[in-house]
């Protein structure tokens, strides 16, 4: 099965309450097995706007991602994250090794 990958391109406006939304997140990413390769750090632009932060998770599948995004968990800590932060997500299908 095609892993599945969270795309996360993010703009934060209140770094304290970004935390919450990290702490919040985490057991959702735990319970559907998140694997984070990307998380911040440095990025180089190449074409298009850019935002201050961009993000790649790794789940299982495709459907795994979904669920994760779709918990409970995952969306109080995604209301947090609206409230002090822009984002563009996406979930993309991987290609079998």
């Amino acid at each position: 099965m095609a892993k599945g990958y969270w795309i996360a391109r993010v703009d934060i406006h209140d770094a304290e309450a970004y935390k919450d939304y990290v702490a919040t997140a985490a057991p959702a990413f735990q319970q559907f097995g998140a694997k984070f390769l990307a998380r911040g750090g440095r990025y180089v632009p190449l074409e298009g706007p850019v935002r201050q932060r961009n993000v790649v998770i790794e789940f299982e599948s495709v459907e795994t991602a979904k669920a994760c995004y779709d918990s409970e968990q995952y969306q109080k800590a995604a209301a947090i994250r609206q409230r002090c932060a822009d984002a563009e997500m996406v979930i993309v299908e991987g290609h079998d090794a």
